[in-house]
C-alpha cells in the first residue's frame, strides 16, 4: 500500500507543475497578439494600395460603416 501511495504522490506533483506552468499559455497570448497586429497592418496596407484615399478617409470610412451596421444614424 506504501508503494501505491508513492506512486500516486509523484504522478499528482507531475500534473500540478504541468498545470501551473502558464508559460505555454502567455506565448499563445502574444502569438495571438502579433497575429491580430499583422492583420489589422495588412488590412491598411491593402486599404491604402487600392487608391481609395488618405489613410484619415479609409479609417474615417471603416468607422462609418461600424457605426451603420450597428444601427446609427
Amino acid at each position: 500500500m506504501n508503494k501505491m501511495s508513492a506512486i500516486t504522490t509523484k504522478a499528482y506533483v507531475k500534473v500540478k507543475h504541468y498545470l501551473s506552468n502558464e508559460k505555454g499559455a502567455q506565448s499563445l497570448e502574444w502569438l495571438g497578439l502579433a497575429a491580430l497586429l499583422i492583420m489589422v497592418l495588412g488590412i491598411i496596407s491593402t486599404a491604402l494600395n487600392t487608391g481609395k484615399g488618405t489613410i484619415g478617409e479609409v479609417i474615417s470610412k471603416i468607422f462609418e460603416n461600424i457605426k451603420n451596421q450597428l444601427g446609427g444614424s
